[in-house]
């Protein structure tokens, strides 16, 4: 990025800031002899009480804000639609903070009940949950975008071997019921797999680039298609309605038609819409589509270029790169070439910044849950698009391609225990900070291989000196005896045979019929006082001395990677 670039970004970004919340409602933009057409509040108007609303899109993409402000505000004004019941697969709030996301309709008598995967952007919701206000349904995403498809064939559940002895498994944890008095499980065993089922969709809203003026919907510049063909066909097949918020009104024919104008009841244009992350389709970031001709790399530095300055990203210091490079060589010496891997958030981005820097992810396929195939994953706010993508499909279409033939993922943790049980779903005992599985229990419950990356200690502060690792400031233990909730069952991704790593700040374990195994220890770090003293976790030791991790991943001089 040259300092013309930056500076048009800044001020891009100050821009955004300056009137993320601010909205016209009332704007109107009709097509003569189409009905269609119509303004975000008339739209509002037609969801009727008691609606199931699903929604379509994850992190910043995708959503419709002007929808959202509109039933907000006829809500306000009216005391309707109330007792929504919101459906979302995956992440789509804004954290409390961040205004026009699927937030702004948690309202109390407004929002009844939500089923969503992801359950830490919706703090709005959480909140509501904590009040005794509202229900919570928690359905892995994955399971979840298949049922909305499975609804659009009239199909009402799914029965899948994925989330057994897990959080969602009531033989194990609270099935699906987050929060909420007397609400029903949506989740039954059947011998040794789970049934899942949701609330019949009766109203699907979602964001697209343009509309024709007959009312057929383009996805021109759109980042990911997400579900939105899925909640369209839902709602249809359930006798609901389809409102779809478009940027603009093109010629007919100008792309292929995504969806025809039969299947959508109401087209809301606002010259406002966003494309991702507060950035409207007015200036598209090209590199976040299909269409973008801009080099991978000087996509990735201007998306975390924007990630920094708007505060979404996090700052990485030396000990994140030095177990980002543990992580990306354990991958490179267990994940073929040629394989479909998905990576997750957070540390999992920096291993693939490292994969990426290395010329690695030349050799293998990645994706994002909402169906964004190759490219190199966009961080933060744009989660779920991706820079270069070669091509966009939708989620249920993505996670049945796991299960087919998912190679790797690598994923972050919060707690691991003895047994490779990983919690990424409970974060405290408050509500209000639940985080929830999101994709999580789908992928690792696909994947071959499984790379777990974090650090050994919550709040640690460690130094290298002289090629060694210390120890400066001591935290909280993340590995222990137990964790508090079961995200992955160690026990049942052995039975499946799955090669399952832990990249840590003291080195790599690998989870066995023994045990977690320590494989390598990072050069400095004394084994009794620096691992087994901190932990009640059991661990396997080698016969005779731990291998040291190689001085090049702690230094990065000379590190290098090639694949098998």
């Amino acid at each position: 990025m040259n300092l013309l670039t930056k500076a048009y970004y800044l001020t891009l970004i100050a821009k955004v800031r300056l009137t993320w919340g601010r909205h016209n409602s009332h704007y109107t933009f009709r097509v003569p002899g189409n009905p269609k057409f119509m303004g975000a509040l008339d739209a509002a108007r037609m969801i009727p009480d008691g609606a199931v609303l699903a929604t379509s899109g994850l992190a910043g993409n995708q959503r419709p804000s002007i929808l959202y402000w509109a039933i907000r505000e006829t809500f306000q004004e009216t005391g309707h639609p109330r007792g929504l019941t919101i459906v979302s697969t995956g992440g789509q709030g804004g954290r409390g903070r961040a205004p026009g996301t699927v937030e702004e309709i948690m309202l109390k008598d407004l929002c009844a009940r939500i089923v969503t995967g992801h359950f830490e952007t919706f703090k709005a919701g959480l909140r509501l949950a904590e009040e005794g206000a509202a229900e919570l349904q928690c359905v892995p995403q994955g399971t979840l975008a298949l049922l909305l498809e499975a609804q659009g064939d009239g199909v009402d559940s799914l029965l899948t071997h994925n989330g057994v002895h897990t959080l969602v498994d009531p033989r194990t944890g609270y099935g699906t019921v987050l929060a909420g008095e007397n609400a029903e499980q949506l989740v039954a065993v059947e011998d040794d797999q789970l049934r899942f089922r949701i609330p019949k969709v009766t109203v699907a809203v979602f964001n697209a680039y343009a509309a024709d003026r007959e009312g057929n919907i383009y996805i021109t510049h759109c980042p990911m298609r997400a579900e939105m063909r899925e909640i369209t066909r839902a709602a249809r097949r359930n006798g609901g309605v389809v409102i779809v918020n478009v940027s603009r009104v093109v010629e007919k024919g100008s792309d292929d038609i995504f969806l025809p104008a039969e299947s959508i009841d109401a087209v809301v244009v606002h010259p406002r819409t966003e494309q991702s992350g507060y950035i409207r389709y007015r200036k598209q970031f090209t590199y976040l589509t299909t269409k973008g001709t801009m080099r991978t790399g000087e996509g990735i530095a201007r998306a975390r270029f924007v990630n920094t300055i708007m505060g979404l990203t996090p700052r990485r210091g030396e000990t994140d790169q030095i177990i980002a490079r543990l992580a990306a060589d354990t991958f490179v010496k267990n994940v073929p070439e040629g394989a479909l891997v998905n990576i997750g958030v957070g540390m999992p981005e920096e291993v693939c910044r490292v994969l990426y820097m290395a010329g690695i992810l030349d050799h293998v396929t990645l994706f994002t849950e909402s169906g964004v195939i190759g490219g190199v994953p966009a961080p933060g706010i744009f989660f779920g698009a991706a820079i270069g993508a070669k091509k966009v499909i939708s989620s249920a279409e993505t996670f049945r391609m796991c299960a087919e033939r998912l190679d790797a993922t690598v994923l972050g943790v919060l707690q691991a225990d003895s047994g490779g049980n990983v919690n990424v779903s409970k974060r405290t005992d408050k509500l209000r900070n639940y985080v929830g599985p999101g994709g999580f229990i789908d992928l690792t419950s696909a994947a071959k291989t499984v790379l777990f990356v974090t650090k050994w200690m919550e709040g640690e502060k460690v130094a290298m000196q002289a090629g060694k690792l210390r120890y400066l400031q001591r935290g909280k233990v993340k590995f222990g005896e137990g964790v508090d909730e079961v995200t992955m069952n160690g026990a049942e991704a052995l039975k499946a045979g799955k090669k399952v790593f832990f990249a840590t700040t003291v080195g790599l374990f690998q989870l066995t019929g023994r045990g977690m195994e320590l494989r390598r220890i990072m050069p400095g770090l004394d084994l009794q006082k620096d691992i087994l003293e901190t932990t009640t976790m059991k661990i396997v030791l080698p016969d005779g001395t731990v291998p040291e991790v190689e001085a090049s991943i702690l230094t990065g001089k000379g590190y290098q990677l090639k694949m098998g």
